[in-house]
């Protein structure tokens, strides 16, 4: 019999750190950090293998993987002490991908599967809180529609919004138990509108088809013009990792994030991330909401008035903080790191290889080596030749007037200008006819890929620093802005407004990756000369020959 599923949870894995083709680089991790005793959400890994024969066997489920799922899910089951599919103690699971080569946000995820009508009121009960229940629900059924029944997400995101209105509440935190029943009713009517279909009630049913939607979206026009881009063959398939939910909507003691080891900006060795209290993870990436930072240090830094991780949750900060130092030293290289807090308890869901930009790169390989933790040669391998062509960042002329129009994070550092321009299929044409443009979204979204990588920038009003515009914008090299709170994009006119200001499409802006400022007109720019790390990278790699 062909073993397509592998298990992890409870200390213990079927997988390690070195099975990354087999297991992808998601599921690889999450063994990994359970044979180092960290705390993982139990679960399983269908092997990247399986991706292959489905999609070479016409989307067929075999009768050998059903088993194996069934008896992983009774792992999982002995475990937490929760039954999938089960209407008094119901467990609930997430579907994520992963590739061998870390595509981030390329692929499709579904979260908190196992939700109904029924098992929603089990939850509420178990738990006490009516209001996560069908938040939780709420999220759930906006999820499946969009990845898995192909509902317009728009069509579900302008119903939240009506709802909003009519509550009178302008964040979803506001809104009550009632008000998440109403938009879960409001959803399931779209559904059955744009298919034809009711939401599915049997939880199976739900996990096999998101099982499916994940497998297919390794295809998707979106995964396919990433992988061009980076040169990644389609032959490697994805994995599918399945796990029980943890929580970081369920109440003040909750949280979700992402975390660097080390600046993916810059270098520096400071820990780097985000988070956003009460919510999902999901919410973090997509930059729905603009989250706060972990430390003190970054929030004071960028002059926010929020929270920091730091001082909402100090225990379990330090004890974030300590599990961030083991991944490094474990892995040896800078870790990208996704967590949530449950009631007080963290959870890890992923650590990858960082993706950084080139000149984070020089300064975190040079530090490893005067830190004794990687070998020169070690350090010049890590350098990738293209982007040494990228290591000296353009900047704007000091000597030149500079017009602010807004201000934003700088996610991603350089500089560039161009016309502005508010969708992807528009920057794509532009770069066909050699004209250089700034792509302004409210936030990006995977299928924004194209239109990124044919930007000379990105600038977005929504997100953070660890959104997926500042994550693809820095592995693409680009300059990124994000989260200008005060800019104010208008798709159907065609325009953005900041304090007053407006600026319409065609117009030339400049972004400022490393100050975050969106500067009014085409500046000058020019490359500083080369010094530093860049130097000592030149000087390893000539020693090594």
């Amino acid at each position: 019999m062909t073993k397509w599923v592998y298990s992890f949870g409870n200390g213990k894995a079927e997988g390690s750190a070195d099975m990354k083709e087999l297991l992808g680089g998601k599921g690889a991790g999450l063994a990994e950090m359970c044979n180092i005793g960290l705390a993982v959400p139990p679960g399983f890994t269908i092997s990247t293998g399986f991706c292959a024969h489905y999609l070479n066997q016409q989307s067929s489920f075999p009768a050998t993987l059903i088993e194996q799922v069934d008896a992983a899910l009774d792992e999982i089951a002995e475990i937490t002490g929760k039954k999938y599919g089960d209407y008094q103690k119901p467990l609930l699971l997430s579907v994520r991908s992963g590739s061998r080569t870390s595509m981030p946000g390329m692929m499709d995820t579904v979260l908190n599967l196992g939700l109904n009508d029924q098992t929603v009121e089990a939850l509420a009960g178990e738990t006490g809180d009516k209001r996560f229940a069908y938040d939780t629900y709420r999220r759930f059924v906006q999820m499946f529609a969009t990845v898995v029944m192909g509902v317009d997400p728009v069509l579900l995101e302008e119903a939240l919004d009506d709802l909003r209105a009519s509550c009178g509440a302008e964040f979803d935190l506001e809104l009550s138990a009632d008000n998440w029943q109403a938009a879960i009713a409001i959803y399931q009517q779209i559904i059955r509108n744009e298919t034809g279909e009711s939401f599915p009630q049997e939880p199976r049913e739900q996990l096999w088809q998101a099982v499916d939607a994940v497998l297919n979206s390794w295809m998707s026009p979106r995964a396919v013009t990433y992988r061009n881009l980076h040169n990644i063959s389609k032959d490697e398939g994805t994995a599918v990792n399945i796990q029980a939910m943890v929580f970081g909507n369920s109440g003040e003691n909750s949280a979700a994030g992402v975390a660097f080891t080390r600046n993916p900006s810059t270098g520096e060795k400071l820990i780097f991330g985000e988070y956003l209290p009460n919510a999902q993870g999901e919410d973090v990436v997509a930059g729905i909401r603009t989250p706060c930072f972990l430390t003190e240090r970054g929030r004071i830094a960028a002059g926010s008035d929020d929270v920091s991780l730091e001082k909402l949750l100090p225990e379990v900060f330090e004890e974030f903080v300590a599990i961030l130092g083991r991944l490094e030293q474990h892995y040896l290289d800078m870790q990208d790191v996704e967590f949530t807090i449950d009631n007080g308890n963290l959870w890890l869901l992923q650590t990858r290889k960082g993706k950084r930009t080139a000149r984070a790169a020089l300064r975190i390989a040079t530090e490893m080596v005067e830190e004794g933790m990687i070998s020169r040669k070690e350090a010049v391998r890590r350098i990738e030749p293209a982007a040494l062509a990228r290591m000296v960042t353009r900047i704007i002329d000091p000597s030149v007037k500079q017009d602010v129009f807004t201000k934003g994070l700088p996610a991603s550092p350089g500089a560039a200008s161009g016309a502005i321009v508010f969708s992807s299929d528009a920057a794509v044409a532009a770069k066909a006819e050699g004209r250089n443009v700034i792509l302004v979204r409210k936030e990006t979204s995977p299928h924004d890929v194209a239109g990124m990588d044919a930007a000379e920038a990105i600038l977005t009003s929504g997100g953070g620093m660890t959104s997926h515009a500042a994550v693809v914008a820095r592995s693409m090299g680009k300059p990124c802005v994000c989260g200008a709170m005060r800019l104010r994009v208008d798709y159907n006119n065609g325009n953005m407004t900041s304090l007053g200001r407006s600026i319409e499409a065609g117009e030339k802006i400049t972004v400022d990756g490393v100050s975050g400022n969106v500067l009014i007109g085409e500046l000058p720019l020019i490359k500083p000369e080369p010094t530093g790390d860049l130097a000592k990278i030149v000087e390893w790699t000539a020693q090594e020959q």
